[in-house]
C-alpha cells in the first residue's frame, strides 16, 4: 500500500505519518517512511537517534553525478533522466525500530533555481518506490504534489489530505485537492487534527462538504510537551493514538488487498 500525506504547514502530517508508520511495522508489515517535506522532521518524530545525521538524497552529490552524469547544481548540459534507482531504498536508508527512513530533499521547482540532476534523480526514485516495491510507502509530502506525477499518481492507494479547524488550513486542502486531480490521483481523503471539540469537527465537514474524512484527531498539550521536551512525540498521547488507530483499521482492508 501507498499512501501520501500532505497538507498546510504546521497540520500535524508528520504526527500522522509517524503514528501510521508505527502501527504498520507492528502489525508485520514492511515499511518504508519517506520525508519529502523539505522541513524534515520525520526522524525526529518517529525517535530515530541522531537525526541530524541523516542526509537528504537531494543532497549527496556524489550520489547524483554518478546516477545522472551531471553534478548537482549545473545548469544546462546533458543528464540521465530515468537514473538507475533500484538499489537506493536499499542502500541509503536508516532503520529504528522495523521502520526503514528515507529522506528525499527538496525538488526545486522550474525556473531559476531548478537543479535537474536532482529532479531527475529524486521523480526516479520516488516512481520505483510506488510502482516497483511492495512494501508499505508511507510519504509526509509537503503543501502540495510536487514529487508525484501523472506516471506515479495511479500508485498511489490513498493521499490523505491533514487539516485543522482554520480557514488556511481548508484553502490549502483545497488546492492540493485540485492538484491532485489534475495529475490523475482520485483517492483522496480528509484527517482532521488538532480537535478541540465537536464544534471544530462540524467546522472541518461543513467547509470541506464532500470529502471522505478518515477521521479527527483530538488536541493534546501533551504532543506539544513532548516535542519541546524532546521527548517521543509517538507515544506522549494515548487518545491521539486511538483515534490514529482508527484511522489505520480504516486503511487496512486496502492493504490487505494490494
Amino acid at each position: 500500500m501507498k499512501i501520501a500525506i500532505s497538507g498546510k504547514g504546521g497540520v500535524g502530517k508528520t504526527l500522522l505519518a509517524s503514528l501510521l508508520s508505527r502501527l504498520f511495522a507492528e502489525a508485520g508489515y514492511a515499511v518504508i517512511a519517506i520525508d519529502a517535506d523539505p522541513n524534515s522532521n520525520l526522524a525526529i518524530t518517529l525517535g530515530f537517534p541522531h537525526p541530524e545525521k541523516v542526509t537528504p538524497i537531494s543532497e549527496m552529490r556524489d550520489l547524483i553525478e554518478e546516477r545522472t552524469g551531471t553534478p548537482p547544481g549545473k545548469s544546462g548540459g546533458f543528464f540521465t533522466l530515468n537514473p538507475k534507482v533500484d538499489d537506493l531504498p536499499d542502500k541509503y536508508f536508516q532503520k529504528h525500530e522495523g521502520i526503514k527512513l528515507m529522506v528525499m530533499g527538496r525538488i526545486k521547482k522550474g525556473g531559476t533555481g531548478c537543479y535537474c540532476s536532482e529532479n531527475a534523480l529524486l521523480q526516479a526514485l520516488t516512481t520505483h518506490l510506488l510502482l516497483e516495491r511492495n512494501d508499505i510507502v508511507i510519504m509526509d509530502m509537503e503543501a502540495g504534489v510536487e514529487h508525484l506525477g501523472r506516471a506515479t499518481a495511479k500508485a498511489v492507494d490513498k493521499l490523505i489530505i491533514v487539516v485543522e479547524p482554520s480557514r488556511t488550513s481548508i484553502e490549502t486542502a483545497r488546492r492540493i485537492d485540485k492538484l491532485a486531480r489534475e495529475i490523475g490521483l482520485k483517492n483522496i481523503a480528509v484527517v482532521g487534527n488538532k480537535i478541540r471539540s465537536q464544534q471544530d469537527e462540524d467546522f472541518l465537514t461543513a467547509n470541506l462538504s464532500g470529502f471522505e474524512f478518515l477521521g479527527f484527531i483530538p488536541y493534546d498539550q501533551a504532543v506539544v510537551e513532548a516535542d519541546v521536551n524532546n521527548r517521543p512525540v509517538i507515544s506522549a498521547s494515548p487518545k491521539v493514538i486511538e483515534e490514529v488507530k482508527k484511522i489505520y483499521s480504516a486503511l487496512i482492508p486496502t492493504a490487505v488487498s494490494n
